[in-house]
């Protein structure tokens, strides 16, 4: 009887030691401590363990999105200035040649609507473009010339029937001669109110008024 109660002691005893193993083998095994400095970097931790992905870094440059160079706002051109020279207008000038064609437009292709044949004629010359330029007449007759054709030599036209040229500017100076309208002089100089012409020869001073190829209050040296 006490052998049977020894035995059965032992079997209770072999459950409760197999339980026991049983239960060691499945319970799970704490994580291994990796330590707070380790936790703060993710990079630190294995893969498995990381709480976070690696990230993907990417560098990118900055590219400057395609600019259209703006041209410069031109400044209006100034009517009063010639386009090619930037000279007064209008202002004088005379007829170089014994013969000058005067055309409707800029160029030999237009059609002729004036011929000056008067070499020293004065002529206002009113507009430019490239070799070209627009004149008149003192009646207003013209058109556009080649710039060959023309001179910086100043002259006048007398108005009038008959003009008085005097020894100085004023009107009560002696009379040194007079001129029948439409005559051709050449300018000496101009006050502002008189010039000195030289026609033929012969030198005086006329009002401006007399005259055609000078502007009122014109100074020429």
């Amino acid at each position: 009887m006490k052998h049977w109660t020894m035995l059965a002691a032992l079997a209770v005893a072999l459950g409760l030691w197999a339980q026991t193993g049983l239960a060691e083998q499945t319970r799970p095994k704490p994580r291994p401590d990796v330590g707070a400095a380790a936790l703060a970097d993710d990079t630190a931790l294995p893969a498995e363990l990381s709480s976070n992905p690696p990230l993907e870094v990417i560098q990118t440059s900055a590219t400057a999105a395609p600019t259209r160079a703006v041209p410069a706002p031109q400044e209006a051109r100034d009517p009063s200035r010639g386009a090619v020279t930037n000279l007064p207008l209008p202002r004088y000038v005379s007829l170089k040649t014994n013969e000058g064609n005067a055309r409707r437009g800029p160029g030999l292709t237009h059609r002729i609507d004036w011929m000056f044949t008067k070499a020293g004629m004065p002529l206002k010359l009113t507009a430019e473009h490239e070799n070209w330029r627009r004149v008149e007449d003192a009646e207003g007759l013209g058109g556009w010339m080649h710039y060959s054709l023309l001179s910086g030599v100043r002259t006048v036209l007398i108005k009038g029937d008959l003009v008085d040229f005097h020894t100085s500017a004023r009107p009560d100076a002696t009379i040194a001669f007079r001129a029948e309208g439409g005559v051709i002089g050449r300018v000496m100089e101009c006050d502002g109110t008189w010039c000195r012409i030289n026609i033929d020869g012969e030198k005086g001073w006329a009002p401006i008024a007399a005259l055609w190829g000078v502007a009122p209050g014109e100074v020429i040296d």
